[in-house]
């Protein structure tokens, strides 16, 4: 099966760029002697699970779903991390969960009897803040003032609760092990005290591992300094970007190309607010293969236009060698974390059709969305 028979718009995931990503990710858990899990909130395409779980040992879980996927399809040990826990959900994390972390002393109180009751072994941890902010945009900065995630050293007292065996705490966002030396430092600042005492932390997510320019031997070297200054701690990494990054694109077709006031736009048969949200909420611009360089001064400068009747359902601006016209297909890169698991239906447009392009160059089709799906949402 060629790509260019194939109808767009589509995402498609290349098989031999997941595996390089997923190598460098074992090789660094080895060397720097620490676990790495995937987050599922960036990445929950499950048919890509039989080769992700081959270099990891367990994933993370944030909702029933995300466990029920890991239970089905995953396999390996399951840490769970909710906002807020309730008597209907938690029994269900419970029984599947090898980790659970609460976000409040309250949310811990109200369920450590449950937990130390328990037929199988559960590991309980606190989400703690870390109150060091690396993140820029503000949506996705867990330790912005008046954050509701974790709680401070003050909140928890000189004394550990009775029962408590780790901490976690995230505050990276596709981040360097830069950021990550600056908050580990804010962390054993406030939190130092009670390390020795604990039996694991889980340092989240967001590290940005598998980016050409991010440095994984100082990455390593910090890993390694800490365990070695705490010695009884199991140290648990959760980054969700990093596994998928730069392993998948979209690829869509310009159906029209209008313009007014000066300012041309590319419409396609894809949408940035039903497939590419975080295009919108972050915001950024995604690299297209086929448009020139972004330093570039030459070329027709245009926005690509959405396909749904949201007036800011756009992004802009490229420039490209030559005018865009009906038929022109475009490749929007790295389009494999945070696009699928965030899609939506927003007027009935369907989802892209998901290919995965094994190593053997063959293309395979994982999933295709029709009608059925959006009503079945309603059902």
């Amino acid at each position: 099966m060629n790509q260019q028979i194939l109808p767009t718009p589509y995402y498609i995931v290349y098989e031999d760029r997941l595996r390089r990503n997923l190598e460098l990710i074992r090789s660094v858990a080895e060397r720097a002697g620490v676990k790495i899990i995937m987050a599922f909130k960036a990445n929950a395409l499950w048919k890509t699970f039989p080769i992700i779980s081959e270099y990891t040992v367990g994933s993370t879980a944030s909702s029933l779903n995300e466990m029920q996927l890991a239970v089905d399809f995953f396999g390996g040990e399951i840490h769970s991390y909710c906002p807020v826990y309730t008597p209907d959900t938690f029994p269900e994390f419970l029984r599947h969960s090898s980790h659970i972390t609460f976000n409040s002393l309250a949310q811990y109180n109200r369920y450590a009897d449950q937990i130390r009751k328990a037929p199988r072994k559960v590991s309980p941890g606190l989400r703690v803040n870390p109150h060091c902010s690396v993140i820029e945009t503000d949506i996705y900065n867990p330790c912005r003032p008046g954050s509701r995630f974790g709680m401070s050293a003050s909140q928890i007292g000189p004394d550990l609760p009775e029962g408590l065996e780790g901490f976690h705490f995230h505050a990276l966002c596709e981040s360097s092990s830069y950021d990550l030396e600056k908050v580990l430092d804010s962390f054993e600042k406030e939190y130092g005290a009670y390390l020795p005492n604990l039996k694991w932390v889980n340092m989240g997510g967001g590290h940005l591992m598998t980016r050409k320019d991010y440095d994984t031997g100082h990455l390593i070297s910090l890993l390694r300094e800490f365990r070695q200054r705490y010695p009884n701690l199991e140290v648990i990494l959760e980054p969700g970007s990093a596994f998928t990054w730069q392993t998948g694109d979209l690829v869509t077709t310009v159906l029209d190309v209008v313009e007014d006031s000066g300012i041309r736009t590319g419409i396609i048969d894809a949408s940035f607010a039903c497939h590419m949200p975080d295009c919108l909420e972050m915001p950024y611009k995604p690299a297209i293969e086929e448009a020139l360089l972004d330093d570039s001064e030459r070329g027709i400068p245009y926005r690509l236009g959405g396909n749904s009747c949201l007036s800011g359902d756009f992004v802009g601006d490229w420039r490209f060698e030559e005018p865009l016209h009906e038929g022109r297909r475009l490749t929007l890169k790295d389009m494999n974390h945070y696009t699928t698991v965030k899609t939506n239906m927003f007027n009935g447009i369907s989802h892209p059709s998901i290919y995965l392009q094994r190593s053997s160059g063959e293309i395979e089709l994982l999933r295709k969305f029709t009608y059925a799906d959006y009503r079945d949402r309603m059902d």
